[in-house]
């Protein structure tokens, strides 16, 4: 906070998901004097919300949408063999096709042809058609009734959390300051009419700074348009939010191998995609005009997950019981002109300069965000009307990248400490390793069902500015969300764990229990 208050930045970026973390980190290995500021945790909204792919966009060609496709094939080649290979991994997708569906057999295999061609020589392995036989020998579980076969095809998963965290932190060992739970509350301008200085607020200790900036950048998701209305009162909003849930189940109850495309009781296509031990199932698509930070998955989202697992895996016969945990997501995506459903609404990007030069993004998909922010950038610099070095994001991997050859696919679960580290923390997984080695307590499980450790928390907060309860257990190991377990003592014992590094009273540690077991028993 002193250094925010007391410098002066070419680019003030708020906003600490995905697309500002990437902003960020090519402003900053541009040559840039950059800050960014996030009102909640890095990730804590839409970028560690979503179905945790980076994707080329098959429906997108139902769509027409070939540019969007082009550009997600091309960044997904990128991240998976020379930025994050060590958290954008292979997958393959089973495709079925039903009698009663409203796409072919003949249309899947000419669109995932074409797929291919667009992916060139980017993608794992070109597609594979499959019959009735084949598809229920990859996929058993599947609901053999009216099936007419299908196809297998590639696209890669990520660590959604995982990727906007350590985007950020490449941010910062590149020089720029960076804070979390840090929220811009009013702007002012300069004589002549462009923004001077924003005006911030620490969350977590009510203090104050005014930021001086040369440029301001807002990727703050579903709260573009409130941000753009603290800089330019009269701005007509911009968004047309849609809200996607998920839910998590154990891999064992639902029966999949793979990722499998599903299909709503509307019809919607959907996915069921697999997270280490678990199944991870969505995601829904429906308008929502509230606050975007009240967001939450209602009985109706959660009943029509299970309505759809049962429609495609009528053997699993899973309940609300089986549900290990829910989250909602919104899409920031820019308000159309006549989208007749809420999935007929581009995914694509749009950036937008207002007068007072607050420059301002909508749309946007997490698959390209590195080319997103590359045009943003470029749009600062053309601003400032100065020199920097060119982008640079294309060449130089994430920090837990370096040295990590793409993965091919391998889902071997569960998996030793030393493995499942190298899994989170790719080429920087040594010095977690060694800090666990040094302290026996730190090699202990957080839970029982999971890998991670308890030393991960401690270099969460060392490392990763973990200031919260939820920022450890939700997004930095993320056992909220994939284990029953994560409601027990695991939470006092990090809670104690976070107190001794940051200072806590016993009184603020009973505060962040009461609260974090609060906002698990209202899950977003």
């Amino acid at each position: 906070m002193e250094r925010l208050g007391g410098e002066v930045f070419d680019v003030l970026v708020i906003g600490g998901g995905i697309n500002g973390a990437a902003c960020a980190r090519d402003a900053a290995l541009r040559g840039m004097h950059v800050a960014v500021v996030e009102r909640a945790d890095f990730a804590s909204g839409t970028s560690s919300r979503s179905s945790k792919l980076i994707h080329g966009g098959v429906r997108y060609l139902q769509q027409g949408d070939i540019g969007l496709v082009l550009e997600s094939c091309r960044e997904r080649d990128l991240l998976r063999t020379r930025i994050a290979p060590h958290l954008v991994r292979a997958q393959p997708f089973v495709f079925p096709i039903y009698d009663d569906d409203a796409v072919p057999l003949w249309q899947l295999r000419i669109g995932l042809t074409l797929y291919d061609l667009l992916a060139g020589l980017r993608n794992v392995s070109r597609h594979r058609a499959l019959s009735r036989d084949e598809i229920l020998e990859v996929e058993p579980a599947l609901d053999p009734s009216g099936l007419l076969g299908g196809a297998l095809y590639y696209d890669c998963w990520t660590d959604d959390a995982r990727l906007t965290i350590e985007t950020m932190m490449a941010a910062r060992d590149e020089g720029a300051v960076v804070l979390n739970h840090a929220e811009v509350v009013a702007f002012e301008r300069s004589a002549d009419g462009p923004l001077d200085s924003a005006r911030v607020v620490d969350r977590t200790t009510g203090g104050e700074a005014t930021v001086r900036a040369r440029a301001f950048v807002n990727v703050t998701g579903p709260w573009l348009d409130r941000v753009s209305k603290l800089a330019d009162p009269e701005d007509a909003p911009r968004l047309r939010a849609t809200k996607g849930v998920h839910a998590v189940f154990g891999r064992d109850r639902i029966g999949n191998r793979n990722a499998v495309v599903m299909r709503g009781t509307d019809d919607r296509v959907m996915f069921a995609i697999p997270w280490q031990q678990q199944t991870l199932v969505g995601t829904t698509d429906t308008y929502y005009d509230g606050d975007p930070g009240a967001v939450r998955a209602d009985e109706d989202d959660v009943a029509y997950i299970l309505a759809a697992v049962d429609r495609c895996f009528p053997g699993a016969a899973v309940g609300r019981s089986d549900v290990i945990s829910t989250y909602a997501g919104l899409r920031p995506l820019v308000a159309p002109d006549d989208a007749r459903h809420e999935s007929d609404v581009s995914r694509d990007d749009r950036i937008f300069e207002s007068d007072s030069g607050l420059i301002s993004l909508g749309g946007g998909k997490l698959t390209t965000h590195r080319h997103v922010a590359e045009r943003i950038v470029d749009r600062v610099v053309k601003r400032l009307d100065r020199s920097f070095g060119r982008c640079r994001t294309k060449d130089v991997p994430l920090p837990g990248g370096v040295g990590v050859a793409p993965s091919e696919v391998d889902e071997d679960f569960p998996v030793g400490a030393a493995e499942h580290l190298t899994r989170r923390y790719g080429a920087r997984a040594g010095r977690v390793l060694s800090a666990t080695e040094a302290d026996a307590n730190a090699r202990q499980r957080l839970v029982e069902d999971l890998p991670d450790l308890l030393g991960e928390v401690r270099h969460a907060v060392e490392n990763e500015m973990a200031l919260t309860l939820e920022d450890a257990l939700v997004r930095r190991v993320q056992v909220a969300l994939r284990s029953r377990e994560g409601a027990g003592q695991v939470v006092d014992v990090v809670a104690r764990l976070m107190g001794e590094e940051l200072g806590w009273s016993e009184e603020r540690i009973a505060e962040e229990v009461a609260r974090y077991r609060a906002d698990l028993a209202n899950p977003r």
